[in-house]
């Protein structure tokens, strides 16, 4: 096995700004013996490991040169870089400018990233020349959306991408190695799947791992999701509470624009979910519990994962509060939900698919495939027929009149799964690094495999993972899982002698306050990340109680959903797509800014703005006559309905379409499946004017199914700024 550099990450740089190279010089690090009462820090200027990146070659070394850069235009303080992206004209360095300490976990320091900085590789590539270059700056413009908009969390010492259970297990194998090789370094050890720098780090790991220069001390893991870590005590034991969510660079993306599965397996919207219990022992001696302070000896971690429907689905907007739904049955679907499930158990163990849509209605159809295939894919597969379990929850049926406390009939119907998949559980009675894979030498590791063994005590590990999903698995998924931690908290607590049998976490105000406030806060973030708002039924997971006040809050936020939704998403998708490389720049390759709509079709919704603004002045300002009111009405009037009928019938030409990754397949798609009737999808002027109509009834055809598709193509793909940044 390859030996990686597995000293700390550098953690403060200084960058020197030079035309001819970027100089990064670690000024300080904290060291790899990271102990409970803190990391101590070193001065890493005497370690001489600088990274060298050449501007005219794009080449990455280290120790290139000791000395300050000649002819320096800028130093920067920067605390980690994030890798390098590939744009319309040159290759830019992204870096972390700002940071804010969210937590300590286990002594490791939490970073949530504030501000970010991109460095243009080519010499030539000045601020002024970026900004003049229209492809360029709309490109940046993008990924900055992306950057801040999404929650990014990082760690120095801390793998934030794996569980509790998936870091000892590392480490179990890390031990079982021949005691030559050191352990693997964090980027190495992280999940790929929540390692969302991933697709940009790649040059660097390249080089890592191929090139010969080993950057690992440079290369940071970024995980994009939450950490809530709160204090808290029951019984005069104090614990700490933690919930991380993980979101997948896989198929990221936003609600409407980023929904089922591909032909790998990976599905839109994938999170996975840990809550992290911690706190000490009881003293063995009789002295008293200590308080104040938790080492976290003893750690309890429950793990859910959330993720969209795992078929080939869409729904299309088209400026209709429910968008059109359409169900592609592929060939490869079958291949495509093994695919799915075999890389969750792989992973888990158990896979208990809990199915929370609709049984009637627009969701109905979803339903009836995602049962059709799991049947199938059983049917066929040992493997999943043993462990993939499907069950279906009628949420809004079950829970009707806001009784969101029915959910308990779920936790009922999944109590055996539930006891049979169990949780993780491990005690360490004295402090170790436990989760940290720094080392200095081979020796300081034999040392740590032994005090590890003689340490470590795993009571129980989680043999299975629930995974929810609603249709957007936000709102419905959220309650879902809120109750399930809930029963984990209160199994965990009682068998690690915290709660008595008796009792449950509900009995305890104070610490329940804490519980739903961490799930809503949550529930929130997963919810900004894929509709653009905070979850709805928010108020029900932050009290336990449905309430009017909630209520007016959920009709706000589907407001503010659909504006997003329609008006906004295609941008943000773009943004996911640059960041994890679902789209890649070609240079040359992307043509300029244009919007090719008919002029006609630009025009309606300044036509209908400035129609209602002399609706208003007519029935507002003074007037002649109440004949020249009538006639003046009557004219904008109709005006006012002519562009918005226009609008309404092409709905899905004034979307926001996603410019890089156009749904163009989803639009076109005419073979095989379930789909709702097609609305928004082109409307003519015989439509509007019911005269013209008359005349043309015979020839006109406004269904997309008998045009030709490349036809169909070209009239919806992409609304707003269409055709534009197309690769």
């Amino acid at each position: 096995m390859t030996a990686f550099n597995t000293l700390p990450l550098h953690e403060t740089l200084n960058l020197y700004v030079s035309p001819t190279a970027y100089v990064f010089e670690p000024a300080s690090s904290s060291s790899g013996a990271h102990g409970f009462d803190g990391p101590a820090f070193i001065n890493e200027k005497d370690s001489r490991e600088s990274l060298y990146v050449d501007r005219r070659t794009g080449r990455m070394s280290l120790n290139e040169t000791s000395q300050i850069p000649f002819g320096k235009e800028k130093v920067i303080t920067c605390y980690g870089i994030i890798g390098v992206l590939s744009l319309a004209t040159t290759d830019f360095l992204l870096i972390i400018t700002s940071r804010t300490p969210s937590c300590r976990l286990l002594s490791q320091p939490i970073y949530l990233a504030t501000d970010f900085r991109l460095l243009p590789l080519s010499p030539l590539s000045t601020s002024a020349t970026i900004l003049d270059h229209p492809v360029e700056k709309e490109l940046i413009s993008l990924v900055e959306q992306g950057l801040k908009s999404g929650r990014l969390w990082f760690s120095y010492g801390w793998d934030l991408t794996n569980t509790l259970q998936r870091q000892k297990e590392l480490e179990d194998q890390d031990q079982s190695n021949d005691t030559n090789d050191r352990p693997m370094p964090l980027w190495k050890r992280a999940d790929e799947r929540f390692f969302w720098n991933r697709y940009l780090m790649g040059k660097m790991i390249d080089l890592t791992e191929n090139g010969g220069v080993d950057l690992g001390r440079f290369i940071l893991p970024v995980m994009y999701g939450s950490v809530e870590l709160r204090s808290t005590s029951i019984h005069s034991r104090d614990l700490l509470f933690l919930l991380i969510s993980r979101r997948s660079r896989h198929r990221a993306g936003t609600r409407y624009f980023s929904r089922g599965l591909n032909s790998q397996g990976y599905v839109s919207n994938f999170n996975e979910t840990e809550q992290i219990v911690l706190f000490d022992p009881l003293p063995e001696n009789g002295e008293q519990i200590r308080r104040g302070r938790v080492d976290g000896r003893e750690r309890l971690s429950f793990v859910q994962t959330r993720g969209s429907v795992p078929l080939f689905w869409a729904e299309v907007n088209n400026l209709r509060y429910k968008p059109d739904l359409q169900i592609m049955d592929y060939t490869e679907t079958p291949n495509a939900l093994a695919n799915h499930l075999h890389s969750l158990i792989n992973i888990y163990g158990h896979v208990h698919l809990v199915n929370l849509v609709n049984q009637k209605g627009h969701e109905q159809p979803v339903k009836e495939a995602f049962e059709k295939y799991i049947s199938m894919v059983s049917s066929s597969d040992p493997i999943i027929s043993e462990k993939a379990h499907y069950l279906y929850f009628d949420f809004h049926h079950e829970c009707r009149k806001l009784r969101f406390d029915k959910i308990q009939l779920l936790i009922d119907r999944l109590e055996n799964d539930l006891n049979s998949m169990g949780w993780f559980h491990s005690i360490n009675p004295s402090s170790s690094q436990y989760g940290q894979p720094q080392h200095h030498s081979t020796f300081q590791h034999q040392q740590q495999q032994q005090t590890s063994k003689n340490d470590t005590v795993i009571l129980s590990k989680q043999g299975g993972v629930i995974r929810s999903n609603c249709m957007d698995c936000l709102d419905r998924t959220n309650v879902a899982q809120s109750a399930l931690g809930r029963w984990a908290l209160n199994k965990q607590l009682v068998m690690a002698g915290v709660l008595s049998p008796k009792e449950s976490v509900e009995d305890h105000d104070e610490f329940m306050n804490m519980f739903r406030n961490v799930w809503a806060d949550h529930g929130d973030t997963v919810s900004r990340a894929y509709a653009g708002t905070g979850a709805l039924k928010a108020d029900y997971t932050r009290t336990g109680k449905r309430s009017k006040e909630g209520m007016l809050q959920d009709g706000y936020k589907s407001v503010m959903r659909y504006i997003r939704n329609n008006f906004f998403d295609g941008d943000r998708q773009d943004a996911f797509d640059i960041l994890t490389g679902a789209w890649v720049a070609r240079r040359g390759g992307i043509p300029p800014l244009t919007d090719t709509r008919p002029l006609l079709m630009r025009a309606m919704p300044y036509v209908l703005a400035f129609a209602v603004t002399m609706i208003l002045a007519a029935l507002t300002l003074p007037r002649t006559s109440d004949l020249s009111i009538y006639s003046f009405l009557v004219l904008w009037v109709f005006l006012a309905f002519f562009s918005s009928s226009y609008i309404w019938g092409n709905g899905t030409s004034y979307v926001s379409w996603p410019r890089l990754n156009p749904p163009l397949e989803v639009l076109s798609w005419n073979g095989p499946g379930a789909r709702s009737a097609a609305r928004g999808r082109g409307l003519s002027l015989a439509n509007v004017v019911p005269i013209f109509n008359k005349k043309t009834s015979s020839s006109t055809n406004t269904g997309l199914g008998s045009r030709p598709a490349a036809y169909k193509m070209e009239e919806v793909e992409l609304g707003k700024r269409k055709g534009a940044l197309i690769d």
